[in-house]
């Protein structure tokens, strides 16, 4: 092997993880700078839609204690259901085993804040973001909606719902301190890749199902 070629392979071993690094900072820049404009941080200023799609998340921090992006998610929840943003929310979670409910959670705590129960529906196949969103149109048979979840995981979810021709504005829960989240944001860099890989191939979500009206 010549001397040249062997300096070449060097340099694209070498350059390789940063070419990697640097489009994935360009692909989250991209996300950002088209869902900024359908994202809202203030109660007063967020448009009013029928319905609110909750994205689930475990109750209890895997640590101990509760989680404090499920226990922020909620107070967003029942922010936008007390001041008539919402009139409905689709509760959607991880139902993937018998002990494990993210739904059925959350409506409890949604109930124990006022939210009235004929108004909650339960989305037990939202075990991803893309099931989740995906499934509000293709289940639940809207197309106009409230996603509410932290700002980094909202951005995700109306990037989904725009390449599904869903109309979507997202209400961003407080977020978490950069130490408690670390991990979280460490991750969404790569669901992001693999959100625009789903969205590539046209990825449908795990079950669907007869279609739930809330709105009929």
């Amino acid at each position: 092997m010549k001397k040249e070629t062997k300096k070449l392979i060097k340099k694209v071993i070498f350059l390789s993880p940063l070419l990697m690094i640097l489009s994935i900072l360009i692909l989250n820049f991209y996300i950002e700078y088209r869902t900024q404009p359908y994202l809202y941080d203030n109660v007063d200023s967020i448009p009013q839609n029928e319905v609110g799609l909750l994205l689930g998340t475990s109750k209890y921090s895997p640590y101990g204690g509760e989680n404090l992006f499920y226990k922020y998610r909620i107070e967003a929840a029942v922010e936008l259901y007390e001041n008539d943003k919402i009139n409905y929310i689709i509760v959607s979670g991880d139902n993937s085993t018998k002990e494990y409910n993210e739904p059925v959670n959350m409506m409890n705590d949604l109930i124990e804040k006022g939210v009235k129960k004929e108004d909650i529906f339960l989305d037990f196949a939202g075990f991803r973001t893309l099931d989740s969103v995906v499934r509000s149109k293709e289940v639940f048979n809207e197309n106009k909606i409230t996603i509410i979840s932290q700002e980094f995981h909202n951005e995700r979810a109306i990037f989904i719902a725009m390449s599904r021709d869903i109309e979507a504005i997202g209400y961003n829960a407080k977020d978490v301190s950069f130490k408690y989240g670390f991990k979280t944001q460490l991750r969404e860099y790569l669901a992001r890749v693999k959100m625009i890989i789903d969205i590539a191939v046209n990825k449908q979500p795990k079950f669907l199902g007869e279609k739930i009206l809330i709105i009929k």
